[in-house]
């Protein structure tokens, strides 16, 4: 899943730029170079696809080793495309921002869930350090930067992530750091005659440019510091609430708070699942076993209505195949009593997990073939953001 006003910058700066933070403002578009990058990485991706398609072709053995690395390689010369037309739309200047309190550490919690099978099939070792912090954002734009950030880190790491957020007391800032090696111990250690500051051309990607677009349309900051053998890239969020009134207090400013763990982060909602199909409830049933949320499941429009009338829910999860005057009517009065109720659907087909607008109104969507992996992390974005 990828969801996304200003500037990219060109990435061949003097090593002695590469330490400070990145301002939205210095960011600046250079088309010819990105479109340049882009066909670059797409060719060279399809190029390796096509090299082992002739292989299997000419040998007649097709496996599912080859299949899948098949698969994978088409999949990223997808994701470049599409994270290129993320990029056009960042630098149009046309996206409108709605700022909104958001739980930065459960959406990154969230995120990670969602890609919780990727990360077991590419033998990476997430370790994480999250604070909690609550942040004003775009709720759209800070999910797509924390994919975007998700995919970068991947992308380049070795065989662990060290994914961190802290929140700094005065002036009251979170931080999300992301480090990693990007080449074995052994390798760098010989190279660019002991330098501890370099800038590494191979981090970057188009990932690393959507991510530098994205955090310039959100007025963050952005800081990026290469060794060798090793990146830390550290994102600052300057509109933060004061770790006082989320429960904690620091002592002063380099000290942050301690790693605090929630299992259930929307545990008690009231859920209202409105799915016709028995495969689809079981599928739902499945996928929010363990948040500890209250879930009712209904099988039509009129059971809905009726469930409505004795209590307001947090959120309604519907099949998009249901939709129709009827629906229409239940969800225009649901709007009109709760206009920050959440709305997810499930589309009929896919493994997408994007936000829609409808009727004026943004609602996130899952692919039915995804619902187990995506419905979670797209149930907690819509309660985040209507918080």
């Amino acid at each position: 899943m990828h969801m996304l006003e200003n500037n990219l910058i060109d990435q061949a700066d003097p090593p002695d730029r590469l330490g400070s933070s990145q301002r939205p403002h210095d960011l600046l578009l250079d088309a010819p170079a990105l479109v340049a990058q882009l066909g670059g990485e797409v060719a060279a991706t399809l190029s390796t696809a096509l090299e082992r398609v002739i292989e299997m072709a000419a040998t007649g053995r097709i496996d599912r080793g080859g299949l899948r690395l098949l698969r994978e390689e088409i999949d990223l010369a997808r994701r470049a495309g599409i994270m290129g037309q993320q990029l056009v739309r960042l630098g149009s200047g046309q996206v409108q921002l709605a700022p909104e309190r958001l739980d930065l550490t459960a959406l990154l919690r969230e995120a990670l869930l969602q890609r919780g099978r990727e990360i077991e099939a590419r033998g990476i070792q997430v370790r994480q350090t999250l604070a909690p912090a609550q942040v004003r954002c775009d709720a759209t734009l800070l999910f797509s930067l924390l994919q975007t950030v998700i995919d970068w880190s991947f992308e380049h790491a070795r065989s662990r992530i060290d994914l961190s957020i802290d929140v700094k007391a005065w002036p009251a800032h979170a931080r999300l750091v992301s480090a990693f090696a990007h080449r074995p111990a052994d390798e760098a250690e010989g190279l660019v005659g002991g330098a501890t500051r370099i800038h590494e051309p191979a981090l970057d990607t188009m990932s690393w440019r959507l991510l530098q677009q994205t955090t310039g349309a959100l007025s963050l900051a952005l800081e990026r510091r290469d060794t060798p053998g090793r990146t830390e890239m550290t994102l600052e969020f300057p509109d933060t609430l004061p770790p006082s009134l989320l429960g904690f207090t620091l002592s002063n400013e380099d000290e942050a708070p301690q790693h605090v763990r929630n299992e259930f982060p929307l545990a008690g909602r009231h859920v209202i699942v409105l799915a016709a199909r028995r495969e689809v409830r079981n599928t739902v049933r499945e996928a929010l076993r363990n948040m500890g949320l209250v879930i009712d499941f209904v099988t039509s429009v009129q059971q809905a209505q009726e469930l409505v009338r004795e209590a307001m829910p947090h959120a309604l999860v519907y099949e998009g195949s249901l939709g129709g005057d009827a629906f229409e009517r239940l969800r225009t009065e649901l709007l009109a009593e709760a206009p920050k109720l959440a709305l997810v659907c499930i589309a009929e087909q896919g493994r997408a997990f994007e936000v829609l607008n409808v009727g004026g109104r943004q609602v996130a969507s899952v692919g039915r073939d995804a619902v187990v992996e995506s419905l979670p992390a797209a149930l907690l974005f819509e309660l985040t953001r209507s918080a």
